[in-house]
């Protein structure tokens, strides 16, 4: 590689991803060398260039099958289409009710007393997360534990980098999958799918297993951990919790433009991969053809040069330049669906009780390659 200046070594492994951002921003490195021979950018406008030059930096990383943000072109396009017509508002929307069945019963079978203590990612969060999404695409709930029990040892499995351990989950997800197919009522958005036959043919069953795996594997952690960074927020800031108890006064817009400031301080989507298809420059580095490179969506959600003071809660100011959902081609299609349920998940939770920091455990932080809270003991107390 050559550059026009030098770049920085700093490895993420094993570190905090919003400690590791803010180490660079500080000494002024938009890149640095990450692991192996991988490039991280952290920069908040290298990284959004990036995002957006898809011809440039290809997002064709995977020996897998990764439908479909491992795709590139008019083949991912096509696939985008498909899947948006799954995951628009005005269709998600449907499932709103099942969302707040979903978040009350969570809620009711924790807060069994005046005041509990329960742990935001792995009690609230991944509860709330499995049966939100059994519930939108018509999973039997007889799988419940079994995907609680997941997510721990995919959780567990991606924190210790261990290729023979993420194997082993990815295989009985897999699993998961096939039990879910077979046992799917023919109404389901499961079952839906695989009849789709909108790219002009029916869907191969490796490419099912894949859309099925991007829309659970991945968002059932996501979930977890959303919810762990913004309850820890709603302890931070108090005044939050009264204003989103004015649920009636608060739009869409503005409780989307909460979550995502709340998102953006402590993203716990950490990164995404590429890979350059030609020379290209970044953050004043030249990259050759083939250069592995990871956009590292933490960083650059708290570079000081696009929003000053990184912890500073300023909604408004900063919507315009969030990154928290990606950018370009590539970013997440499922964000309508997340806010709906983490809006169900919100208005009942602060419904019931005031959400205070633990007195008996601190939380502990995940690191690289997973971001956010690995547990946060909280304290509810009900109103």
């Amino acid at each position: 590689m050559t550059a026009s200046a030098p770049i920085p070594s700093s490895d993420p492994t094993e570190r905090q991803p919003r400690a590791y951002g803010d180490e660079l921003h500080g000494r002024g490195c938009p890149i640095a060398h990450g692991a192996g021979d991988e490039v991280v950018i952290v920069g908040h406008a290298e990284a959004l260039a990036a995002a957006t030059d898809a011809e440039a930096f290809s997002s064709a990383v995977s020996r897998f099958l990764q439908i479909p943000n491992g795709l590139d072109g008019e083949e991912h396009a096509a696939f985008r289409r498909l899947l948006d017509r799954y995951l628009a508002l005005e269709v998600v929307d449907g499932y709103a009710d099942e969302f707040l069945a979903a978040a009350r019963s969570t809620i009711t079978e924790l807060v069994t007393d005046e005041t509990v203590t329960v742990d935001a990612v792995a009690q609230l969060g991944a509860t709330y997360a499995v049966r939100s999404m059994l519930a939108w695409l018509g999973w039997p709930v007889s799988m419940e534990q079994r995907l609680i029990d997941w997510v721990i040892a995919n959780n567990e499995a991606t924190r210790s980098g261990e290729l023979e351990r993420t194997a082993a989950v990815a295989e009985e997800f897999d699993a998961i999958i096939r039990d879910a197919l077979a046992e799917s009522p023919a109404d389901s958005v499961t079952r839906r799918l695989v009849r789709d036959e909108s790219l002009g043919r029916p869907l191969e069953s490796a490419e099912v297993i894949s859309i099925l795996r991007n829309w659970t594997g991945g968002d059932l952690s996501s979930m977890a951990y959303c919810i762990g960074v913004i309850l820890a927020a709603l302890v931070e800031i108090p005044a939050l919790q009264d204003r989103l108890r004015e649920w009636e006064y608060v739009s869409d817009a503005e409780f989307v433009a909460i979550m995502d400031e709340i998102l953006r301080r402590d993203s716990p989507f950490v990164s995404n991969r590429r890979i350059t298809t030609g020379p290209v420059s970044v953050g004043g580095a030249e990259l050759p053809a083939g250069q592995s490179v990871r956009i590292h969506w933490t960083a650059a959600n708290r570079d000081p040069r696009r929003f000053g003071e990184p912890d500073a809660y300023d909604p408004e100011a900063n919507a315009a330049q969030n990154l928290v959902w990606g950018a370009g081609p590539h970013a997440c299609p499922g964000k309508d669906l997340s806010m709906l349920e983490l809006r169900a998940f919100i208005d009942e939770l602060l419904a019931v009780v005031t959400v205070t920091a633990a007195d008996t455990a601190a939380g502990e932080r995940e690191t690289h390659p997973v971001g956010g809270w690995a547990s946060l003991p909280v304290t509810l107390t009900r109103r």
